[in-house]
């Protein structure tokens, strides 16, 4: 199905378009390995139109819309592109517009899904899997109601389900205390490293520049920043700056952001089927979110193998992305193969085929934060993805490089006044 997004702008330069597929990874990876050890690509005398710190989806959306405007740009980040640590890596993010009827976000993801089919699309590449995305609900309320009039509204095809119809759709789950059912046909899963890899490699091609590149703590005693200092000395300097650093923000910014973003650790978790068993992959199985649990368990099918995937929207423990290791605890374990008992019991007791420990980066509202610096005036900040963000980084990537232009209006939501400390 080919979705198209309510803004028509949809062009790219030759440049991105002649990208092939076979270059993509290996060439952003070598070009990651290279910008480790080269000097910044050169600059105009000015400097820098923009310099975007952070490689994860905000900051790639970002650097890709500016570039596209006529903007000279330098996306940097400590480490590249999605990479291990990042809140933007991993395997799969779920993307849906099922938002308990909040227009704005109802409306981002369905504009950014047009977004990311078209970068599927241009570089022939599985970054989308449209296996479909069920919620399901202990009881009716006016707010589903209210969602689904709302996406009807905007064309987005949605399914109401009775506990007898999803029951008899997907036999392998067990409904019991579940009334309703939500489903949504053309949403599912990004698969989020490859689909940001795949755009700065494209941002790059056509002609956007990307470098490894850690920063201090900017500094400035005036009402502007001109420059953001590496680790090693080096400078840097722009007209203007936009820090998208995940839950490096608060670290970068403990005056401004500090408490505002409350980084928390998050276990995943890949079971595998009985060999042979098909009822755990698409198109049998989709992309899902339990929202009558009290931790919010969502989950995936299995893709390219991988197995199948569940985790909890409950906010774990404080986090810090520099932290110790990323392993699992047994408690997680064991926690989760309760819920699998409950819900998914050919499950409960599969092995365990692969585990991940990432992070969300809270707000205290749940709302993305996009606000400019408040004493430099040419330094933005974005973040605070609150484990619901990545699929909307087409349509925030826009909204900022809006605002950095000077041609869109801020979010009231999205501002720092609007976000308490919190945890």
């Amino acid at each position: 199905m080919t979705i198209v997004p309510e803004d028509p702008d949809t062009s790219v330069t030759p440049a991105s378009r002649s990208v092939p597929r076979r270059h993509i990874l290996g060439g952003l990876a070598a070009a990651g390995a290279l910008a480790g050890t080269m000097p910044a690509p050169a600059a105009s005398k000015r400097g820098w139109d923009v310099i975007v710190v952070g490689a994860g989806v905000f900051g790639a959306w970002t650097a890709w819309n500016l570039q596209r405007r006529g903007q000279k740009v330098l996306l940097v980040d400590a480490w590249g592109a999605a990479h291990a640590r990042s809140s933007s890596g991993g395997e799969t993010r779920l993307i849906r517009t099922e938002y308990a009827a909040n227009a704005l976000y109802t409306r981002w993801a369905w504009q950014s899904l047009a977004e990311w089919h078209a970068l599927a699309q241009r570089h022939d590449s599985p970054i989308f899997q449209e296996v479909g995305a069920l919620y399901f609900y202990p009881r009716e309320t006016t707010k589903i109601e209210e969602s689904i009039a709302l996406q009807r509204s905007l064309g987005i095809p949605i399914e109401k389900l009775t506990k007898a119809q999803m029951a008899r759709r997907w036999p392998q789950i067990d409904f019991d205390g579940l009334e309703v059912g939500v489903m949504q046909p053309t949403m599912g899963a990004l698969m989020a490293r490859r689909s940001v890899q795949t755009l700065v490699e494209e941002f790059v091609a056509a002609g956007g520049s990307f470098r490894a590149f850690a920063i201090d703590a900017p500094r400035s005693e005036s009402a502007s920043l001109t420059a953001v200092t590496g680790t090693g000395g080096e400078t840097l300097h722009a007209r203007q700056f936009i820090f998208a650093c995940g839950p490096w923000l608060p670290k970068l910014f403990p005056d401004v952001v500090g408490g505002r973003i409350v980084p928390t650790r998050q276990e995943v978790f890949y079971f595998a089927p009985e060999a042979g068993d098909g009822r755990f992959a698409a198109p049998h199985m989709p992309a899902w979110v339990d929202a009558g649990d009290p931790d919010l368990h969502y989950g995936f099918p299995d893709i390219e193998f991988r197995g199948f995937k569940i985790a909890l929207d409950g906010h774990g423990p404080k986090y810090d992305p520099d932290g110790a290791d990323r392993r699992i605890t047994d408690q997680g374990l064991a926690d989760v193969r309760a819920y699998l008992a409950r819900r998914f019991p050919a499950l409960a007791k599969r092995p365990l085929a692969a585990s991940e420990v990432c992070q969300y980066e809270n707000s205290d509202n749940g709302h993305l934060l996009v606000d400019r610096h408040p004493r430099w005036s040419n330094c933005w900040i974005a973040g605070g993805g609150s484990g619901h963000g990545f699929k909307h980084g087409p349509a925030l990537g826009r909204h900022l490089c809006d605002l950095v232009l000077g041609t869109g209006k801020p979010e009231p939501d999205f501002s720092l006044a609007a976000h308490k400390v919190h945890g």
